[in-house]
C-alpha cells in the first residue's frame, strides 16, 4: 500500500474510532431516587438516547411522568450553538442550541423568542457509566427553579 493511501485509511479508522466514542453516545435511563426535583415533578421513567449525527447528536427522550401522562421530544443539533426545532408529540418545543465546552460536557439552551428559558448542563462520568442533567427554568413566577436527573447507562 502506499504511504499517502496507508496514511488516508490510517486518519479514517482514527476519526472513526473517535467518532464512536463520544461519551453521551447511548440509551440513558433516569434513576429517580438518586434525582432530585421540586417536590412532585420527578417523572416516573424517562429514557434518553443519543447517536452521533455528523457534529453534533441526535436527540430522543420517552418519559412518563407520576401521573401517567407520557411525552417524548426529539432534535438533532450540532455543537455550534445554531438553534435547531425541537419536536414534541404534541407538536413543535421551545428551540434549542448546543455547545460542548469538553468532551464530557454539554450545555443546551432552550429559547422563547430571543430569550433564553432555560439551561441544562449535561456531564457524563470519566467512567461513561453515568449522565447528570442539571436544569435551570423559571417556573411562572419567574423564579429559577433547579431540576437535577441523575441517568444510568443502559448501553
Amino acid at each position: 500500500m502506499k504511504p499517502a493511501r496507508y496514511a488516508a485509511v490510517l486518519m479514517l479508522l482514527v476519526t472513526s474510532a473517535m467518532a464512536s466514542a463520544d461519551p453521551f453516545v447511548g440509551k440513558w435511563v433516569l434513576n429517580p431516587g438518586r434525582s432530585k426535583y421540586p417536590l412532585g415533578t420527578c417523572p416516573r421513567r424517562m429514557v434518553i438516547e443519543m447517536q452521533s449525527a455528523g457534529q453534533g447528536i441526535h436527540y430522543r427522550s420517552e418519559t412518563i411522568y407520576s401521573d401517567g401522562i407520557t411525552a417524548h421530544s426529539e432534535y438533532t443539533a450540532n455543537y455550534g450553538g445554531r438553534q435547531v426545532l425541537v419536536v414534541g408529540d404534541r407538536g413543535l418545543l421551545l428551540p434549542v442550541s448546543l455547545k460542548r465546552p469538553d468532551s464530557h460536557t454539554v450545555i443546551a439552551s432552550y429559547m422563547r423568542g430571543l430569550q433564553v428559558v432555560a439551561t441544562s448542563r449535561r456531564v457524563v462520568s470519566r467512567d461513561g457509566k453515568r449522565m447528570t442533567i442539571m436544569t435551570v427554568a423559571k417556573d411562572p413566577s419567574g423564579k429559577n427553579v433547579t431540576y437535577i436527573g441523575a441517568y444510568e447507562k443502559a448501553r
